[in-house]
C-alpha cells in the first residue's frame, strides 16, 4: 500500500509469529501481571513503555495472550489511570506543539516543518473523527490550533 504523504511505496512492517498459548517461560499469572501494569501506569508511563518494561524486564513477551485478550491500554482505563485524551491522539498533540513552537521561535520560513505541521493537523482531525466515532472523544470536540497547548497534559 502507499504512503499516504509522500509519492513511494513504503516497507512491510514485521509480524508477531502466531502462538496459540505462551511460552513456558513467561510470566502467566494474569493477576500479577495486571498488577505490574496499574503499578507502572500509576508510575507515569505510557502504555508502549509498560509492553516494553513487562517484556524486559519480567518475562511478559505478549500481555494480550495472559490478560485473554485485552490490551494494556484497556486494563488502565479500567482502573482509571490515563489522560483524557487517547495516547495515540495525544501524542500527536504533542509533535504539533514542538513544531508551533518551533515555526515561532524565529523559524516562520521553514516551509518543510510548515508542511509537517498542516500534515500533523490532519492526522489529528482524521485520528478525532475516529474517536469520536468510536464514543471516546465528545462529539463536540474540535481541533483548535490556539488552545491545543491546554489541551496537551
Amino acid at each position: 500500500m502507499a504512503r499516504m504523504y509522500a509519492r513511494r511505496k513504503g516497507k512491510s512492517g514485521s509480524k508477531k509469529p502466531h502462538n496459540e498459548s505462551p511460552p513456558e517461560w513467561s510470566n502467566t499469572n494474569a493477576s500479577e501481571v495486571t498488577d505490574l501494569i496499574v503499578e507502572l501506569g500509576k508510575e507515569g508511563h505510557s502504555s508502549a513503555t509498560i509492553g516494553t518494561i513487562l517484556r524486559d524486564q519480567h518475562a511478559v513477551p505478549d500481555v494480550r495472550s495472559v490478560l485473554n485478550g485485552k490490551r494494556i491500554s484497556a486494563v488502565l482505563s479500567e482502573n482509571g489511570i490515563g489522560g483524557s485524551y487517547p495516547e495515540d491522539l495525544m501524542n500527536l498533540m504533542r509533535k504539533a506543539v514542538g513544531i508551533i513552537d518551533h515555526l515561532g521561535s524565529g523559524n516562520h520560513k521553514d516551509v518543510h516543518n510548515k508542511r509537517s505541521l498542516e500534515i500533523t493537523e490532519a492526522k489529528i482531525r482524521r485520528l478525532a473523527k475516529y474517536y469520536i466515532r468510536e464514543g471516546t472523544l465528545d462529539s463536540e470536540w474540535k481541533y483548535k490550533r490556539d488552545q491545543l497547548r491546554l489541551m496537551v497534559e
